[in-house]
Protein backbone atom coordinates (compact mmCIF):
# COMPACT_ATOMS: atom_id res chain seq x y z
CA UNK A 1 0.00 0.00 0.00
CA UNK A 2 2.92 2.11 0.72
CA UNK A 3 4.01 1.33 -2.72
CA UNK A 4 1.23 2.62 -4.24
CA UNK A 5 0.64 6.02 -2.46
CA UNK A 6 4.76 6.33 -3.16
CA UNK A 7 3.92 5.77 -6.87
CA UNK A 8 1.21 8.04 -7.06
CA UNK A 9 3.20 10.71 -5.64
CA UNK A 10 5.95 10.35 -8.05
CA UNK A 11 3.28 10.34 -11.29
CA UNK A 12 2.13 14.00 -9.38
CA UNK A 13 5.89 14.74 -9.32
CA UNK A 14 6.18 14.11 -12.98
CA UNK A 15 3.10 15.84 -13.83
CA UNK A 16 3.75 18.94 -11.69
CA UNK A 17 6.89 19.52 -13.96
CA UNK A 18 4.86 19.46 -17.15
CA UNK A 19 2.38 21.97 -15.78
CA UNK A 20 4.99 24.35 -14.35
CA UNK A 21 6.45 24.36 -18.24
CA UNK A 22 3.53 25.96 -19.47
CA UNK A 23 2.38 28.31 -16.82
CA UNK A 24 1.07 31.59 -17.34
CA UNK A 25 1.74 32.93 -14.11
CA UNK A 26 4.65 35.52 -14.09
CA UNK A 27 6.21 37.01 -11.44
CA UNK A 28 10.28 38.26 -10.33
CA UNK A 29 12.54 35.83 -10.22
CA UNK A 30 10.82 34.02 -7.30
CA UNK A 31 13.97 32.23 -6.38
CA UNK A 32 15.47 35.23 -4.98
CA UNK A 33 16.34 35.41 -1.31
CA UNK A 34 14.73 37.11 0.70
CA UNK A 35 16.50 37.51 4.16
CA UNK A 36 14.82 38.68 7.27
CA UNK A 37 16.16 39.16 10.76
CA UNK A 38 14.20 40.39 13.85
CA UNK A 39 14.24 43.37 15.41
CA UNK A 40 16.89 42.30 18.70
CA UNK A 41 18.87 39.52 15.86
CA UNK A 42 17.24 36.70 18.23
CA UNK A 43 16.13 34.80 15.02
CA UNK A 44 16.59 34.82 11.33
CA UNK A 45 15.15 33.48 8.15
CA UNK A 46 15.47 33.28 4.24
CA UNK A 47 12.19 33.22 1.67
CA UNK A 48 11.72 32.71 -1.43
CA UNK A 49 8.53 33.99 -3.61
CA UNK A 50 7.93 29.91 -5.35
CA UNK A 51 5.20 28.79 -3.10
CA UNK A 52 5.90 31.57 -0.45
CA UNK A 53 8.50 29.20 0.86
CA UNK A 54 10.73 29.50 3.89
CA UNK A 55 14.23 27.99 2.86
CA UNK A 56 16.04 28.95 6.33
CA UNK A 57 15.36 29.20 9.95
CA UNK A 58 18.07 30.67 12.16
CA UNK A 59 17.71 30.39 16.18
CA UNK A 60 20.07 30.27 18.83
CA UNK A 61 20.70 26.69 20.35
CA UNK A 62 21.60 26.29 24.53
CA UNK A 63 24.99 27.14 23.70
CA UNK A 64 24.24 30.76 21.80
CA UNK A 65 24.77 29.49 18.50
CA UNK A 66 22.36 29.85 15.33
CA UNK A 67 21.13 26.76 14.28
CA UNK A 68 19.44 26.12 10.94
CA UNK A 69 16.57 23.67 12.02
CA UNK A 70 14.24 23.94 8.57
CA UNK A 71 14.56 21.00 6.19
CA UNK A 72 14.99 22.50 2.28
CA UNK A 73 17.12 23.08 -0.52
CA UNK A 74 20.61 25.19 -0.65
CA UNK A 75 20.21 24.98 -4.48
CA UNK A 76 16.65 26.95 -4.76
CA UNK A 77 15.44 25.67 -8.14
CA UNK A 78 14.76 22.20 -6.48
CA UNK A 79 11.76 23.89 -4.86
CA UNK A 80 10.73 24.34 -8.74
CA UNK A 81 11.46 21.02 -10.02
CA UNK A 82 10.49 18.77 -6.97
CA UNK A 83 12.96 16.16 -8.54
CA UNK A 84 13.16 14.87 -5.58
CA UNK A 85 9.75 12.88 -4.45
CA UNK A 86 7.89 15.93 -4.04
CA UNK A 87 8.52 16.77 -0.12
CA UNK A 88 6.77 20.10 -0.08
CA UNK A 89 9.77 21.83 1.57
CA UNK A 90 8.61 24.34 3.54
CA UNK A 91 5.80 26.33 1.28
CA UNK A 92 2.33 27.48 2.32
CA UNK A 93 -0.21 24.78 1.05
CA UNK A 94 -3.59 25.09 -0.65
CA UNK A 95 -6.13 25.47 -1.64
CA UNK A 96 -7.13 22.69 0.66
CA UNK A 97 -4.11 21.18 2.71
CA UNK A 98 -4.40 17.40 3.24
CA UNK A 99 -6.38 15.08 1.70
CA UNK A 100 -9.87 14.86 0.00
CA UNK A 101 -11.17 11.54 -0.56
CA UNK A 102 -11.40 10.40 -4.26
CA UNK A 103 -10.59 14.40 -5.14
CA UNK A 104 -14.27 14.72 -4.88
CA UNK A 105 -16.80 17.46 -3.18
CA UNK A 106 -20.13 18.83 -3.33
CA UNK A 107 -21.16 22.15 -2.44
CA UNK A 108 -23.10 22.53 -0.27
CA UNK A 109 -20.75 19.49 1.62
CA UNK A 110 -21.98 16.02 1.52
CA UNK A 111 -20.82 12.74 3.07
CA UNK A 112 -18.38 11.68 0.40
CA UNK A 113 -19.31 13.90 -1.96
CA UNK A 114 -22.75 11.74 -2.24
CA UNK A 115 -25.30 14.53 -1.97
CA UNK A 116 -27.05 16.28 -4.46
CA UNK A 117 -25.06 19.49 -4.57
CA UNK A 118 -22.59 20.29 -7.51
CA UNK A 119 -19.94 17.44 -7.54
CA UNK A 120 -16.63 19.17 -8.31
CA UNK A 121 -13.83 16.38 -9.40
CA UNK A 122 -9.89 17.49 -8.36
CA UNK A 123 -7.42 15.99 -9.60
CA UNK A 124 -6.05 13.16 -7.43
CA UNK A 125 -2.15 12.95 -6.49
CA UNK A 126 -2.17 10.54 -3.98
CA UNK A 127 -3.60 7.24 -3.13
CA UNK A 128 -7.76 7.43 -3.64
CA UNK A 129 -7.14 11.36 -3.04
CA UNK A 130 -5.99 14.94 -3.94
CA UNK A 131 -3.13 15.47 -1.49
CA UNK A 132 -2.45 18.92 -0.66
CA UNK A 133 -4.16 20.62 -3.54
CA UNK A 134 -4.15 18.80 -6.46
CA UNK A 135 -1.28 18.48 -9.01
CA UNK A 136 -0.55 22.11 -9.28
CA UNK A 137 -1.28 23.56 -5.59
CA UNK A 138 0.24 26.77 -4.21
CA UNK A 139 3.69 25.36 -3.32
CA UNK A 140 4.43 24.98 -6.84
CA UNK A 141 3.59 28.74 -8.19
CA UNK A 142 5.41 31.64 -8.07
CA UNK A 143 4.09 34.29 -5.80
CA UNK A 144 4.25 37.66 -5.94
CA UNK A 145 6.06 39.97 -3.15
CA UNK A 146 3.87 42.67 -2.04
CA UNK A 147 5.71 43.89 0.53
CA UNK A 148 8.84 43.70 2.90
CA UNK A 149 10.91 45.38 5.56
CA UNK A 150 13.95 44.15 7.73
CA UNK A 151 12.15 42.01 9.37
CA UNK A 152 8.48 40.75 7.48
CA UNK A 153 7.58 40.40 3.88
CA UNK A 154 4.24 39.50 1.89
CA UNK A 155 3.60 37.60 -0.58
CA UNK A 156 0.09 37.07 -2.65
CA UNK A 157 -1.35 34.68 -4.90
CA UNK A 158 -4.75 34.73 -7.34
CA UNK A 159 -5.52 31.28 -7.71
CA UNK A 160 -7.84 31.62 -10.84
CA UNK A 161 -11.66 29.78 -10.84
CA UNK A 162 -11.61 26.27 -11.84
CA UNK A 163 -7.87 26.38 -11.23
CA UNK A 164 -7.25 22.08 -10.40
CA UNK A 165 -11.29 22.20 -10.45
CA UNK A 166 -11.65 24.46 -7.67
CA UNK A 167 -14.54 27.04 -7.74
CA UNK A 168 -13.88 30.53 -7.76
CA UNK A 169 -11.18 32.71 -7.75
CA UNK A 170 -8.85 32.89 -4.33
CA UNK A 171 -6.91 35.65 -3.73
CA UNK A 172 -4.31 34.69 -0.55
CA UNK A 173 -1.86 36.95 1.27
CA UNK A 174 0.67 35.29 3.67
CA UNK A 175 2.47 37.75 5.84
CA UNK A 176 6.27 36.34 7.50
CA UNK A 177 7.26 38.21 10.61
CA UNK A 178 10.00 37.72 12.59
CA UNK A 179 9.83 39.74 16.34
CA UNK A 180 11.74 40.20 19.23
CA UNK A 181 12.45 37.23 21.42
CA UNK A 182 12.96 34.80 19.21
CA UNK A 183 9.18 35.20 17.84
CA UNK A 184 7.86 33.95 14.29
CA UNK A 185 4.39 35.23 13.19
CA UNK A 186 2.73 33.89 10.16
CA UNK A 187 -0.41 35.08 9.02
CA UNK A 188 -2.44 34.32 6.07
CA UNK A 189 -5.67 35.43 4.75
CA UNK A 190 -7.78 34.77 1.46
CA UNK A 191 -11.17 35.89 -0.05
CA UNK A 192 -13.06 33.90 -2.79
CA UNK A 193 -15.25 35.16 -5.30
CA UNK A 194 -17.63 32.43 -4.54
CA UNK A 195 -18.34 29.53 -2.39
CA UNK A 196 -15.40 27.29 -2.50
CA UNK A 197 -13.37 25.08 0.45
CA UNK A 198 -10.07 26.38 1.80
CA UNK A 199 -7.51 24.86 4.32
CA UNK A 200 -4.22 26.44 4.03
CA UNK A 201 -0.97 25.39 6.12
CA UNK A 202 2.33 25.68 6.18
CA UNK A 203 4.50 22.52 5.52
CA UNK A 204 7.68 23.01 7.96
CA UNK A 205 9.91 20.61 8.45
CA UNK A 206 11.86 20.86 11.46
CA UNK A 207 14.83 19.37 13.40
CA UNK A 208 15.73 21.19 16.27
CA UNK A 209 19.34 19.46 16.33
CA UNK A 210 20.10 20.94 12.70
CA UNK A 211 21.60 17.28 12.75
CA UNK A 212 24.64 18.13 15.11
CA UNK A 213 24.02 15.85 17.27
CA UNK A 214 21.99 12.63 15.53
CA UNK A 215 19.74 11.70 13.05
CA UNK A 216 16.79 10.34 14.72
CA UNK A 217 14.02 12.05 16.53
CA UNK A 218 15.16 9.80 20.16
CA UNK A 219 15.95 13.61 21.61
CA UNK A 220 13.60 15.64 20.19
CA UNK A 221 9.99 15.47 23.26
CA UNK A 222 6.18 16.51 22.10
CA UNK A 223 3.45 17.63 24.18
CA UNK A 224 -0.13 17.92 22.08
CA UNK A 225 -3.09 19.65 23.88
CA UNK A 226 -5.11 17.37 22.50
CA UNK A 227 -7.53 14.01 23.96
CA UNK A 228 -8.69 13.24 20.42
CA UNK A 229 -7.41 12.67 16.52
CA UNK A 230 -9.29 12.11 13.38
CA UNK A 231 -9.49 8.17 13.17
CA UNK A 232 -8.66 7.47 9.38
CA UNK A 233 -8.31 4.40 6.91
CA UNK A 234 -5.33 2.71 5.92
CA UNK A 235 -4.98 5.53 3.14
CA UNK A 236 -4.77 8.12 5.59
CA UNK A 237 -8.27 9.14 4.72
CA UNK A 238 -10.95 9.86 7.86
CA UNK A 239 -13.89 7.65 8.79
CA UNK A 240 -15.98 10.01 10.17
CA UNK A 241 -14.85 9.97 13.82
CA UNK A 242 -13.11 11.64 16.66
CA UNK A 243 -11.25 9.49 19.04
CA UNK A 244 -9.98 9.03 21.93
CA UNK A 245 -5.76 9.35 22.48
CA UNK A 246 -6.38 7.44 26.33
CA UNK A 247 -4.63 4.50 25.54
CA UNK A 248 -2.79 4.90 22.27
CA UNK A 249 0.57 6.27 21.39
CA UNK A 250 -0.77 9.04 20.31
CA UNK A 251 -1.53 10.64 23.89
CA UNK A 252 1.12 13.05 24.28
CA UNK A 253 -0.60 15.43 26.91
CA UNK A 254 1.97 14.44 28.82
CA UNK A 255 5.34 15.11 26.79
CA UNK A 256 7.07 12.25 25.71
CA UNK A 257 9.80 11.52 23.14
CA UNK A 258 8.81 11.42 19.77
CA UNK A 259 11.42 9.25 18.38
CA UNK A 260 11.13 6.29 20.90
CA UNK A 261 7.13 6.18 20.33
CA UNK A 262 7.60 5.94 16.28
CA UNK A 263 7.72 1.95 15.84
CA UNK A 264 4.60 1.83 18.33
CA UNK A 265 2.17 3.63 15.91
CA UNK A 266 0.37 3.36 12.64
CA UNK A 267 0.48 5.95 9.57
CA UNK A 268 -1.37 4.39 7.07
CA UNK A 269 -1.29 0.57 5.27
CA UNK A 270 1.95 -0.54 5.88
CA UNK A 271 3.88 1.84 7.55
CA UNK A 272 5.43 3.16 10.71
CA UNK A 273 5.84 6.39 12.34
CA UNK A 274 3.20 9.32 12.54
CA UNK A 275 0.90 11.00 9.93
CA UNK A 276 -1.60 11.81 12.04
CA UNK A 277 -4.38 14.52 12.95
CA UNK A 278 -4.70 15.82 16.46
CA UNK A 279 -7.78 18.12 17.40
CA UNK A 280 -6.76 20.64 19.90
CA UNK A 281 -8.49 20.77 23.28
CA UNK A 282 -8.47 24.40 23.34
CA UNK A 283 -8.42 25.66 19.62
CA UNK A 284 -7.79 29.24 19.06
CA UNK A 285 -6.21 29.80 22.65
CA UNK A 286 -2.95 31.96 23.57
CA UNK A 287 -1.31 29.14 25.41
CA UNK A 288 0.74 27.18 23.20
CA UNK A 289 -1.20 24.05 21.89
CA UNK A 290 1.94 22.16 20.78
CA UNK A 291 5.22 22.03 22.02
CA UNK A 292 8.44 20.36 20.33
CA UNK A 293 11.94 20.54 22.15
CA UNK A 294 15.71 18.53 21.86
CA UNK A 295 17.50 17.99 24.84
CA UNK A 296 20.62 18.19 22.63
CA UNK A 297 20.52 21.34 21.50
CA UNK A 298 18.06 22.74 23.92
CA UNK A 299 15.64 24.23 21.58
CA UNK A 300 12.68 24.51 22.14
CA UNK A 301 9.29 25.96 19.96
CA UNK A 302 5.66 26.73 21.44
CA UNK A 303 3.12 26.92 18.95
CA UNK A 304 -0.15 28.66 19.39
CA UNK A 305 -2.53 28.92 16.60
CA UNK A 306 -6.06 29.79 15.19
CA UNK A 307 -6.42 26.65 13.86
CA UNK A 308 -8.47 23.78 15.52
CA UNK A 309 -6.08 20.67 14.43
CA UNK A 310 -2.75 19.86 14.23
CA UNK A 311 -1.31 17.23 11.11
CA UNK A 312 2.02 16.23 12.60
CA UNK A 313 4.12 14.19 10.18
CA UNK A 314 7.70 12.37 11.14
CA UNK A 315 8.97 12.33 7.77
CA UNK A 316 8.42 8.43 6.87
CA UNK A 317 9.13 9.16 3.64
CA UNK A 318 11.73 11.13 2.00
CA UNK A 319 13.11 8.67 0.31
CA UNK A 320 11.81 5.23 -0.87
CA UNK A 321 15.03 3.05 -2.78
CA UNK A 322 14.83 2.73 -6.33
CA UNK A 323 11.65 4.84 -6.61
CA UNK A 324 12.55 8.31 -3.85
CA UNK A 325 16.35 9.57 -4.23
CA UNK A 326 17.67 10.58 -1.37
CA UNK A 327 18.24 14.36 -0.54
CA UNK A 328 21.70 16.03 0.46
CA UNK A 329 21.46 18.04 3.31
CA UNK A 330 22.13 21.57 3.38
CA UNK A 331 25.38 22.62 3.86
CA UNK A 332 24.48 23.89 7.77
CA UNK A 333 23.20 21.05 8.19
CA UNK A 334 26.41 18.87 7.12
CA UNK A 335 25.24 18.14 3.52
CA UNK A 336 25.95 17.47 1.06
CA UNK A 337 27.52 14.42 1.67
CA UNK A 338 25.14 13.42 4.26
CA UNK A 339 21.12 13.01 3.48
CA UNK A 340 17.66 13.50 5.24
CA UNK A 341 17.08 9.84 6.68
CA UNK A 342 13.62 8.96 7.46
CA UNK A 343 12.22 9.54 10.61
CA UNK A 344 14.66 12.29 11.18
CA UNK A 345 12.65 15.20 11.28
CA UNK A 346 8.81 16.29 11.85
CA UNK A 347 6.52 18.39 10.29
CA UNK A 348 4.07 20.55 12.11
CA UNK A 349 0.72 21.05 10.02
CA UNK A 350 -1.49 24.04 11.63
CA UNK A 351 -4.77 23.14 9.96
CA UNK A 352 -8.51 22.12 10.61
CA UNK A 353 -10.31 19.07 10.75
CA UNK A 354 -8.74 16.69 7.27
CA UNK A 355 -11.84 16.38 4.48
CA UNK A 356 -14.31 18.05 6.61
CA UNK A 357 -15.63 19.12 3.09
CA UNK A 358 -16.58 15.24 2.82
CA UNK A 359 -17.31 14.51 6.82
CA UNK A 360 -20.62 16.83 7.66
CA UNK A 361 -20.39 15.11 11.06
CA UNK A 362 -17.59 16.74 12.12
CA UNK A 363 -19.19 19.93 12.11
CA UNK A 364 -16.73 22.19 10.45
CA UNK A 365 -17.87 24.78 7.93
CA UNK A 366 -14.49 24.84 5.20
CA UNK A 367 -16.76 26.74 2.78
CA UNK A 368 -15.74 30.17 1.96
CA UNK A 369 -17.08 32.97 -0.12
CA UNK A 370 -17.26 36.62 -0.80
CA UNK A 371 -18.67 37.20 3.05
CA UNK A 372 -16.98 34.79 5.10
CA UNK A 373 -12.88 35.41 4.05
CA UNK A 374 -10.53 33.01 5.54
CA UNK A 375 -7.82 33.60 7.87
CA UNK A 376 -4.97 31.54 9.44
CA UNK A 377 -2.47 32.67 12.66
CA UNK A 378 -0.05 30.86 13.67
CA UNK A 379 2.75 32.12 16.52
CA UNK A 380 6.45 29.92 16.83
CA UNK A 381 8.18 31.25 19.69
CA UNK A 382 11.60 29.96 20.50
CA UNK A 383 13.80 29.58 23.82
CA UNK A 384 16.04 28.21 25.02
CA UNK A 385 15.43 25.01 28.18
CA UNK A 386 16.11 25.42 31.69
Amino acid sequence: MVLKQITALVFAVLSVNATIAISTHRTDDPLTTIALAAPDGSIKANFIAWGATTTNLWVKDKHGSFRDILLGFDNHSLYQTQEDGHPYFAPVIGRYANRIRNGTFTIPISKNASGPGQKYQIPENAADATLHGGIVGYDARPWTTLKQSSNSVTFSLVDPDGDQGFPGTVTTEVTYTLDVKSTWKIHMHSVATEPTPIMLTNHHYFNLEAYQESQDLNSHFIQIDASRFVATNGELLPNGTLTSVEGTTLDFRKAKSLGEAINNTVCGTGCSGFDNDWVYDTPNSNKPGLSLWSTNSGIKLDVTTNQIATQVYSCNALFFPGIIPVIPRKVDQGGPDEVYENQSCVALEQQSIIDAINNPEFGVNQIYGPNRPYTWETTYTFSVLN
